[in-house]
């Protein structure tokens, strides 16, 4: 048999063995376990632990599969954005010459009509998913940096992306579903729903944002390149003591050809508090531009970085107040969605990035 696009709770030990083999694995498993693991919002993630009838060398014993999201209301978010069509092009065309760390794909398929998908990649076990709430450490930080450093040089100016429709902003890809008056009308739904738990700053940057999405989705006018466009702890395996790859980007269902600096800012303003973020952003922004500058990227000021990441919050809040209206509500989403909201507003007025904006 071949592996074909299924439910997690449909994955048998056949269409295991089928899909290992395929990917030059020399495996016939006899069982398997799954359990849910991750936090993801627009896509179910379940560890598949394996028992083997025969093992050769390179056969995992586990992996874990992404699907779509088992929920309506985030299912529905995830193919009107295009998010599982994105990813499964990812894996297929992008991740192999990304020069970020990616988790090894054993398989992937997406059924274009429905955006039905199986991912299956390797374990990342012991290393762990990073956690927005608890935020990361400044070590954690500077990888993050190399790491966004390597993934926007290898795609640095390169216009052959525009010529892809699964690439989000590129010339090829379809209009955006996120219209500048369903934005607006999510920014009054959410400020609706979380008045309680809004500071009037975020309020305040909240209303000139709601009002703004046309231009600011203009105003970026440099050199772009391939962004991950979720840049955040929850989308990353970092090493622990009992091991793994220091660190390893995933989720890639929102990746476009972009602004790099909007990966640094939307990182730095969700994962490190205010405070940290001021008195380290000099240090971290440099240790990526230095980093840039080694990998070939030339032409591209220090000052010039400056700029971008002024305005490379702005991503971060809208995800977080759009996101928050277009998933299903979790406890633990509404207090990352508050986390994620926060953090970049106070990062946009610590830069001016209103200046220009009704």
């Amino acid at each position: 048999m071949s592996p074909d696009i299924r439910a997690p709770g449909e994955i048998d030990a056949a269409w295991m063995t089928a899909m290992l083999q395929q990917a030059g694995v020399d495996a016939v498993v006899r069982g398997l376990s799954a359990k849910g693991v991750g936090t993801g919002q627009i896509g179910d993630s379940v560890r598949f632990v394996l028992d083997y009838e025969r093992g050769g060398e390179g056969a995992p014993r586990s992996v874990v599969g992404k699907f779509p999201a088992a929920d309506d209301t985030s299912r529905a978010t995830g193919v009107m954005l295009g998010n599982y069509l994105r990813e499964v092009n990812f894996y297929r065309h992008l991740a192999g010459k990304a020069l970020i760390h990616t988790p090894r794909c054993y398989f992937t398929d997406v059924e274009e009509a429905t955006s039905a998908f199986v991912l299956i990649m390797e374990d990342l076990a012991p290393a762990e998913q990073g956690d927005q709430l608890k935020g990361v450490s400044l070590d954690q930080a500077r990888l993050a940096m190399g790491e966004a450093a390597k993934l926007h040089a290898s795609h640095w100016g390169d216009d052959g992306l525009d010529d892809l429709p699964w690439v989000s902003g590129s010339k090829a890809a379809p209009p955006s579903a996120a219209t500048p008056e369903m934005v607006a009308a999510m920014w009054m739904g959410f400020k609706a729903r979380y008045e309680d738990r809004l500071a009037a700053h975020w309020v305040e940057v909240g209303e000139v944002l709601g009002r703004s999405f046309g231009a600011v989705g203009a105003m970026h006018d440099g050199p772009r390149c391939l962004t991950h466009n979720d840049f955040r702890p929850d989308n990353m395996m970092f090493a622990t003591a009992a091991g793994g790859h220091p660190i390893t980007t995933l989720d890639w269902q929102s990746f476009a050809y972009g602004a790099g600096a909007t990966d640094v800012a939307y990182f730095l303003a969700g994962a490190l508090p205010a405070d940290v973020r001021r008195a380290h952003e000099d240090e971290l922004l440099g240790l990526y531009h230095a980093r840039l500058t080694e990998l070939g990227v030339r032409g591209y000021a220090a000052a010039d970085l400056r700029r971008d990441y002024g305005r490379g919050a702005f991503l971060l809040f809208f995800t977080a107040f759009f996101a928050a209206m277009m998933v299903e509500q979790t406890p633990r989403g509404d207090d990352m969605f508050m986390r994620m909201l926060g953090g970049a507003a106070d990062h946009i007025l610590d830069h001016g990035a209103l200046d220009g904006l009704g």
